[in-house]
């Protein structure tokens, strides 16, 4: 335990996520949101309705997440080319950058909580959803989509805290690249399945119209401070970590974690989707047949029929993978699959508790078809 805890402390210690705020950090952030806003209005995309509101509105989002990342990534490629940009910038300052954000979303949100409460709008997605607990509506949110300048910020925020993970992945390979000359197994592989999951969630886009963080929750700091902090600098904690340990592991290692990944990846990837297209059509086929719906409503077909958040399996398993090529010599760089995996518990908690209010007697027949919640026989 004592020599467990002295790995603790000095990987922790050697964390190149603390640091203090800056200035220039906080240049590069503006910077990096500006040039997001900037790809998500100019360049093309198609147009998706979201999901009915209490009011029977929807709102419409322009998917062009995957064209703004590929000018994006074209954009800083020129830059580092002509040596305007350094490719491991943000390798080198991560605490500084971390810490700025951090301090962004702190003063975003209180923004957001304020514009809020002032709000006199009558529409579902402005509407102040004021308790009267500050605490608890600033964590929360008072409105289900505010926006800025014409701009939703809960659908771009998601996208500026995703497109900031793979930037982050990028730079963090650049400097190992730089120092070592090559990438190590285990820093390939997990650059892989980053890449991959990343690139994936922008070729879906349009699915994330219809997750429960933008159809339900309202926009407080807990979705500003995850989407943009937790989410790329969390996330990408497997990749800080081996910039400083060396990890070897064999090719049947190697082969196993892959495995992991896309079975996690698979059941993620399928159950969402298998979500998205009933909320299209209700008659959807899913693994051959049409889909099971109880009480008109509520999927009990194809990955839903075998847990009711079996998405949240897949989530969980391609979180571990992540931090598999890391090996087992510390826990560091399995932060983010454990406070995932006790994110998803609790968020099942709260998701359950929504859909009894819900859904009420429907949502007992659903349970009674589909008894497990996330983990199949066990959970």
């Amino acid at each position: 335990m004592e020599e467990w805890t002295a790995k603790l402390r000095s990987s922790v210690e050697a964390c190149p996520l603390l640091g203090p705020p800056s200035i220039s950090m906080l240049e590069v952030l503006v910077g990096y949101l500006g040039v997001v806003a900037l790809l998500g209005v100019v360049l093309p995309g198609p147009s998706i309705a979201g999901a009915a509101l209490e009011d029977k509105s929807r709102l419409t989002y322009k998917c062009n997440g995957l064209a703004s990342l590929v000018v994006l990534i074209a954009g800083l490629g020129v830059g580092i080319r002509t040596g305007h940009i350094l490719p491991t910038v943000v390798a080198e300052n991560g605490g500084q950058l971390c810490s700025t954000t951090l301090a962004f979303c702190l003063v975003m949100s209180v923004f957001v909580y304020l514009k809020g409460c002032l709000s006199q709008s009558k529409t579902a997605s402005l509407r102040s959803h004021v308790t009267g607990n500050i605490l608890h509506d600033w964590w929360f949110g008072v409105q289900l989509n505010p926006d800025f300048l014409g701009l939703d910020l809960k659908f771009f925020w998601i996208r500026t805290g995703m497109l900031g993970w793979f930037l982050i992945n990028l730079s963090v390979a650049a400097k190992q690249f730089q120092n070592q000359g090559s990438l190590s197994l285990s820093m390939a592989l997990y650059q892989a399945f980053s890449a991959i999951y990343v690139l994936d969630y922008f070729w879906h886009e349009e699915a994330m119209t219809s997750t429960w963080d933008i159809i339900a929750e309202k926009f407080g700091f807990m979705l500003i401070f995850g989407d943009v902090v937790f989410i790329p600098f969390t996330f990408s904690i497997q990749g800080w970590w081996l910039l400083s340990h060396s990890v070897k592991i064999s090719k049947i290692a190697a082969a196993l974690n892959l495995c992991i990944f896309l079975f996690g990846f698979a059941i993620f990837r399928g159950a969402n989707k298998q979500k998205h297209k009933f909320k299209q059509d209700s008659k959807v086929v899913i693994w051959g047949q049409t889909a099971k719906v109880i009480g008109g409503r509520l999927l009990a077909s194809g990955y839903w029929g075998v847990a009711r958040h079996c998405n949240y399996l897949g989530d969980i398993l391609v979180a571990f993978s992540f931090s598999l090529p890391c090996g087992m010599s510390s826990p560091v760089p399995y932060f983010y699959p454990a406070y995932l995996f006790t994110l998803l518990i609790w968020r099942e908690r709260r998701d359950e508790a929504r859909c009894c209010e819900k859904y009420r007697e429907v949502w007992q027949e659903y349970c009674k078809a589909v008894p497990w919640r996330i983990f199949p026989g066990i959970y």
